[in-house]
């Protein structure tokens, strides 16, 4: 099992800032640089980002 490092706040900033840059890809300038809004929107979800885990970073609650 992964250990969670994302907290409540950041997960929804994530989901929020990822789903407005996939958005993108539709709306707006209409390029594909907006599906790299996919990775925060699933470390949001999942609530594990690989480059906290490389910082020894954690926003999760004690």
């Amino acid at each position: 099992m992964i250990q969670v490092n994302v907290g409540s706040w950041d997960r929804w900033l994530r989901i929020i800032v990822g789903l407005f840059l996939v958005s993108l890809v539709f709306w707006g300038p209409k390029t594909w640089w907006g599906l790299i809004g996919i990775v925060p929107v699933l470390t949001g979800i999942f609530r594990y980002c690989p480059a906290y885990t490389l910082c020894k970073i954690s926003t999760v609650g004690k």
